[in-house]
């Protein structure tokens, strides 16, 4: 927007239009795949889906949502790539290391009951 058209919409008492404007079709589409994604969590539920696949699938369902909720409603797929670096690696790299902990916690256990043998 150039100067002359914000002084004219300053002057004609509205205020000059800044940043971003996205259409309402895209947060439709949003919501309606957010939506889909809820059903097919509830399905898997409603189906009696046990064990690892259950967990899988609920897990997967969630993330696909979490991610669409990030990108497009905290504007993060129009963001500079420095600024989702900074704000989405962090969680991640946590995760990562919460892996970790996890992997080296069952070596942990595993060894101490190979040579200590169970506590009877």
């Amino acid at each position: 927007m150039n100067e002359t058209t914000a002084h004219a919409h300053i002057q004609a008492g509205q205020r000059p239009q800044t940043g971003q404007q996205h259409p309402i079709r895209l947060y439709l589409l949003v919501w309606g795949m957010l939506f889909v994604l809820s059903a097919f969590s509830y399905m898997v539920d409603y189906l009696g889906i046990q064990g690892y696949l259950r967990w899988t699938l609920i897990l997967l369902f969630m993330m696909l949502k979490a991610g669409l909720i990030v990108a497009v409603f905290m504007h993060m797929a129009w963001e500079r790539l420095a600024l989702v670096y900074a704000i989405l690696l962090p969680p991640l790299l946590v995760l990562v290391f919460v892996a970790l902990m996890v992997s080296e916690a069952d070596y942990t256990i595993f060894t101490r009951l190979a040579f200590f043998g169970t506590a009877s």
